[in-house]
């Protein structure tokens, strides 16, 4: 028996999908986000489940991302990597016509060296700087660019035209975001004006679909919100007004569960776990569950966490072990050694959401997700 386990659940994934579809128009692609190991739910797990709604587009961070995408799926289906590859893996990139973002001329000649002497087209995505600072191709590279392309077109096949916006979710960022998207619709038409005509042009993440509706091209990157969550609290209570809704549209599609290992009693005035941080003021009963920060419970939950045992919501007690963490059973006398423990997810009226990790750690909902240990167990029901 494993430690702890993660469960997805395929219906409410196909809940998130059809309430995002609904937002976006019948011609727009949905390429589903599955970087870091699809943000903590498995990339194994929820390849088979999208495609079986009908997903069969997916953006990935690195080759090795499309690497386990490309074991996981089935029929047609196209991979592409936004961000890094890895030399070891270029041909097989090539090989088997993985789209990827190219954001310098490093990147664009290399792979090209390789598709002419393999005879091979390379299939890519210009990623335009315009004001993320991040990776992209700035203005001053345009003219090059385009000049390389013009001149092997044999061997290049230009999928799309891209960029990313800094910071959507917020209203703060307006400004900075209405000025990137000037700037990318200037270089939609500079390339286009050079012969350049992508296939497709995506700028939207799951946050941009929400606020910048309008940008929504022909292509949406959808990571966050196929999960069941929101980017931040400002688009959740943003999109209920603007949609009139009165209940959360999306359903969180994993759960983390464990079990009680051990249970022991311990007397007033009896310290808890490692150091002082815990004073047992009263007799208490406490349950130990074989799950820490090793494996993606932050440490930041000492004294702070809560669990669900039995339908109870039960208390998280001393520091966050490595390994293990302590729970104030007191109250409820009916919880035995292997009863289940929910870390995240509902049973019957209760819920420790993943946003509740946030709240109290200051981790973003992505964060708390990607840091659940990869070699936790994932199935799908």
């Amino acid at each position: 028996m494993p430690s702890s386990f993660i469960e997805i659940n395929k219906n409410a994934l196909a809940n998130n999908i059809k309430h995002i579809t609904s937002l976006i128009d019948d011609n727009v692609v949905i390429s589903s986000v599955l970087k870091g190991n699809a943000y903590g739910h498995g990339i194994n797990i929820m390849v088979p489940a999208l495609q079986e709604i009908g997903i069969n587009h997916f953006s990935v961070f690195n080759s090795l991302e499309a690497q386990q995408v490309y074991d996981s799926a089935k029929g047609n289906f196209t991979i592409m990597i936004m961000g890094d590859i890895n030399d070891e893996d270029a041909e097989w990139v090539i090989d088997n016509d993985i789209e990827f973002y190219v954001f310098n001329l490093h990147r664009i000649e290399n792979m090209l060296k390789i598709a002419v002497k393999k005879q091979k087209p390379i299939n890519i995505h210009l990623e335009i700087e315009t004001g993320m600072n991040r990776t992209g191709f700035n203005k001053e590279n345009w003219n090059e660019l385009a000049e390389l392309i013009n001149k092997n077109k044999t061997h290049i096949n230009v999928k799309g035209i891209c960029t990313h916006y800094a910071g959507s979710e917020s209203i703060s960022n307006y400004m900075r975001v209405k000025q990137q998207r000037q700037a990318f619709k200037k270089s939609i038409k500079y390339f286009k004006s050079q012969d350049i005509k992508p296939e497709r042009i995506h700028s939207s993440c799951s946050a941009a679909i929400l606020v910048y509706p309008k940008d929504n091209f022909d292509m949406v990157r959808i990571g966050i919100l196929q999960y069941g969550l929101w980017p931040s609290r400002e688009t959740f209570i943003s999109h209920l007004t603007k949609k009139k809704l009165t209940n959360d549209p999306l359903t969180p599609i994993l759960s983390w569960k464990s079990y009680v290992m051990d249970i022991k009693h311990v007397s007033k005035g009896e310290y808890i776990g490692y150091g002082n941080s815990y004073l047992a003021e009263t007799n208490m009963t406490i349950a130990s569950v074989p799950v820490g920060y090793g494996y993606g419970y932050s440490r930041s939950l000492s004294n702070q966490g809560r669990v669900i045992i039995k339908n109870s919501r039960l208390s998280v007690i001393g520091i966050v072990n490595m390994n293990m963490l302590l729970i104030d059973i007191t109250a409820n006398e009916n919880i035995t050694i292997k009863d289940e423990v929910i870390l995240i997810g509902s049973n019957n009226d209760l819920e420790i959401t993943v946003s509740s990790f946030g709240n109290i750690t200051d981790q973003l909902n992505y964060e708390v997700l990607s840091r659940i240990d990869k070699d936790i167990p994932r199935t799908i029901k």
